[in-house]
């Protein structure tokens, strides 16, 4: 009787090893290793027998392949189309990340369910949910068609016989990790499981032309669980974040092969589900207070939209030998870097002084552009000073304190006119070949010195 074999693989990267280790050689995380039986390797005979002898398929010549121009299916969902670069192509695997009751099922179900009242069929497959279950959220969210076929399965031999059978234009699996398939002897969720589901659901996407939604779950790090290669496998990554305490959600495509990875989607989250929000800059804006010294308006640019949020700060004398620098919804290393700027370039003495920075909304700025509205932010509140209500601040700031051009500064701008804003703070490289919108004006700085003399009303100091 043959001896049965058996390995030891890593659920964080896939590292595989003979023997058990405390920890990952891979990816240095530990206790990671679990025990797996063996698959056997089919032989070259037998992988020839299953079809690569009798494929249809050989290689041809690029520029001799005639390319057919397949409609996007679009989901009426304004924000969501704009994530997917357009709407869903045929035969596309997307899959959807995102923090355990962020709204990933809800958002899915929304969908299926318009789909369905466009006449499409739509397959929803739950592995975590029994069939009533999905029917008591779907009623929650009235998310209920004729069209809509809901079924709970994690067998994927199982769930291709039931894709056989309905025929859908568009499958939702939720979630990939609860999906196994037989030949694999791990427990559903292991590398090798995630793994061989993901690509048998890639494959049915691909000879059938089926748009298929996966649901993935992430791990603490707030990454996709499971090997990362299964993010290299699908055509689309979208992530689904917010605050949990906030109602607002944000969809970001990480990686989009039929469109930008730019884009973000922003959702709110009602009682009867989700709601997209179609201008943003009202909502981050409309509980904004003036007259209060540390707070400012940033334009920041995400994807092709231009969306202004409100930075506050908070800088009050330290207690401690090394004093407090908390960053939320920025990068907390970009914030320590902007405050060396301003003590060596503008000469405020902030090393005895805690600072606090928060993005109002719950929204996270990862682009240079805000690096002004930081510093600025900063001054303010350092020196006790109140900014204009009705200003602007858009820039990026150097390590000698310079203010650096950004892109697609034109749109920003009309972005603040739409909100009534009338002074825009930009650097001095962007002006030029275009048109300012009336109504306001826009101020060109070339120094750090000469944004804060300009929105504080000081004089710029001359070095």
């Amino acid at each position: 009787m043959a001896k049965t074999k058996t390995k030891f693989v890593c659920q964080e990267c896939g590292y595989e090893s003979m023997k058990w280790m405390g920890r990952c050689p891979g990816c240095q995380n530990w206790n990671t290793l679990v025990e797996e039986l063996e698959t056997p390797k089919k032989s070259r005979s037998t992988a020839t027998m299953a079809g690569l002898s009798g494929t249809k398929s050989k290689p041809e010549v690029i520029t001799k392949v005639t390319r057919e121009d397949e409609p996007r299916m679009s989901t009426n969902l304004s924000e969501l189309d704009r994530v997917l670069g357009g709407g869903i192509v045929p035969g596309s695997l997307v899959l959807v990340g995102g923090d355990p009751g962020i709204g990933k099922s809800t958002l899915l179900l929304q969908l299926s369910a318009i789909l369905a009242e466009n006449k499409r069929k739509i397959l929803y497959i739950s592995g975590e949910e029994s069939v009533k279950q999905t029917k008591m959220r779907a009623e929650r969210l009235h998310a209920q068609s004729d069209q809509l076929y809901v079924y709970t399965e994690t067998d994927t031999q199982a769930i291709e016989l039931a894709v056989d059978q309905v025929s859908p234009e568009v499958v939702v699996i939720d979630s990939i990790q609860t999906m196994q398939t037989p030949d694999i002897t791990s427990a559903p969720g292991s590398v090798a499981q995630v793994r061989e589901s993901t690509g048998m659901f890639m494959k049915m996407a691909k000879s059938k032309g089926i748009a298929v939604f996966v649901v993935g779950h992430v791990t603490k790090q707030g990454a996709i669980a499971g090997p990362k290669m299964l993010e290299h496998m699908v055509d689309a990554v979208l992530y689904f974040e917010g605050e949990r305490h906030h109602t607002y959600r944000i969809l970001r495509a990480v990686k989009n092969r039929f469109g930008s990875t730019n884009e973000i989607g922003i959702f709110e989250m009602k009682e009867q589900g989700l709601r997209q929000v179609l201008n943003p800059s009202e909502i981050f804006l409309e509980e904004r207070t003036n007259g209060v010294a540390g707070a400012i308006v940033v334009a920041s640019l995400e994807g092709t939209r231009p969306v202004l949020v409100e930075l506050q700060a908070l800088v009050a004398p330290s207690s401690y030998a090394n004093p407090k620098r908390t960053a939320t919804g920025v990068d907390h290393n970009r914030v320590s870097l902007l405050m060396a700027v301003l003590e060596k370039r503008v000469g405020m003495l902030l090393q005895n002084q805690d600072a606090y920075i928060n993005v109002a909304g719950g929204v996270k700025l990862d682009e240079p552009a805000v690096d002004l509205g930081i510093a600025i932010s900063i001054a303010s509140s350092f020196r006790n000073e109140i900014t204009k209500p009705t200003d602007v601040a858009i820039g990026e700031v150097g390590l000698t304190g310079e203010i650096r051009r950004v892109s697609r500064i034109q749109e920003r701008v009309k972005e603040c006119a739409k909100l009534g804003f009338k002074r825009c703070i930009v650097p001095a490289k962007n002006l030029g070949d275009w048109t300012v919108p009336k109504g306001v004006e826009v101020i060109g700085v070339h120094s750090l010195d000469e944004a804060l003399a300009v929105m504080l009303g000081e004089r710029a100091k001359r070095r």
